[in-house]
């Protein structure tokens, strides 16, 4: 089963739950003549409203490419992502001003056997509900799913509160429902203020992923002619569509017919074991029989190691006919004046090699 459908079945087993779980607090509510057990199950059926979400945004997410949107619209579901975790937002604000009002205006609780039995079935089927939805999510990476399990799970949260704070107050006559509706409530709010940043900040685009960072770049590694790795860039257009592009390390003295072939070979590779589409792969060509070019690039790392900051230097070549020689230089973005370090490094440089050029280009930490 694709990850479309995956998701779809599992957003409209969320649904069928709610609709169930509301016709069974609906009929309870009639018979037991409680407002407040009908008014629960209308709420039931507002959580079937985060599985409707996830399932328009993965059927528009899923929509092909058009010319308006050329690498297609995963990106939506970000979106719902979002605008689940809006929703558990609010959630947590409203249950918030309830407990706030309770505790300055306090009322006698009135705890009856059908309202704890549906308090108690709610608790499980959220459990189960939540914990099903929340693992196809992460199973699938989609987020949206994780969110709407995770809306299910604090639903469950809030009912076991209600449920513990009964049992205290029948057994003691202490009235807990409030100050625990506080706590639970502020959970809820850092909960859903922590999966909008984490979408916004998706949407902005995050550092590649280390996992597959370090795959992709055992793979191109596995190429002979391939002696190094570096500036691996991916861009994010849905949780499961990354767009790519990177340098390579390979001899000064390969033809442009072996490059395009070496090219298009690890395109290839790289798209069938971990599915990334390499739009780019640039080169840096490597000094393989001149020594002064082998010396200049050790006095180069050399200098550089002096650096705690410097995370990496690559792409080092020699134009001996030309006395220039390039690389590029990495800098932590931990360190405030990368700039400052940099001009170190190349002072130094200088001053070691008068008679050649330094053409040093302060690179960027994007990937593992």
């Amino acid at each position: 089963m694709d990850r479309e459908k995956t998701v779809i079945k599992t957003s409209i087993i969320g649904i069928v739950a709610n609709i169930l779980l509301a016709a069974f607090k609906a009929v309870v509510g009639v018979l037991a003549s409680s407002v407040a057990i009908i008014l629960d199950a209308v709420n039931n059926l507002s959580d079937a409203l985060s599985s409707i979400i996830t399932i328009v945004g993965v059927k528009l997410a899923s929509k092909a490419p058009d010319k308006k949107h050329p690498l297609g619209h995963g990106r939506v579901e970000y979106l719902t992502t979002m605008a689940i975790s809006v929703i558990i937002l609010y959630a947590g604000v409203t249950s918030l001003i309830e407990s706030i009002k309770k505790i300055i205006s306090p009322m006698t609780p009135d705890y009856n056997t059908p309202g704890l039995i549906i308090i108690a079935v709610a608790v499980v089927v959220k459990i189960v509900l939540g914990t099903y939805v929340k693992g196809v999510g992460k199973r699938v990476n989609s987020d949206s799913l994780v969110a709407s399990g995770t809306d299910a799970l604090f639903d469950s949260i809030i009912s076991s509160a209600t449920l513990v704070a009964a049992f205290i107050f029948i057994g003691t006559g202490l009235s807990l429902e409030s100050y625990l509706g506080v706590i639970i409530s502020a959970i809820i709010i850092k909960s859903g203020l922590d999966m909008l940043r984490e979408t916004v900040s998706e949407i902005l685009g995050e550092r590649v992923d280390s996992e597959i960072a370090i795959k992709v770049k055992e793979l191109i590694l596995s190429f002979p002619e391939v002696s190094g790795v570096y500036d691996l860039v991916l861009h994010n257009y849905g949780p499961d569509r990354l767009i790519g592009s990177v340098h390579i390390a390979v001899p000064e003295d390969m033809t442009a017919r072996q490059l395009d072939k070496l090219e298009r070979d690890i395109s290839a590779k790289v798209g069938k074991e971990t599915g990334v589409i390499m739009t780019g792969v640039s080169v840096y060509s490597v000094n393989t029989t001149n020594e002064k070019a082998m010396e200049i690039e050790k006095t180069v790392k050399e200098v550089a190691s002096k650096y705690k900051e410097v995370l990496q230097i690559h792409g080092f070549y020699f134009e001996e006919e030309e006395k220039v020689y390039r690389f590029d230089i990495i800098i932590d973005y931990d360190f405030k004046n990368r700039h400052e370090i940099y001009q170190k490094v190349v002072d130094e440089l200088k001053e070691i090699y008068p008679e050649y050029t330094v053409d040093a280009t302060l690179d960027v930490d994007v990937s593992e």
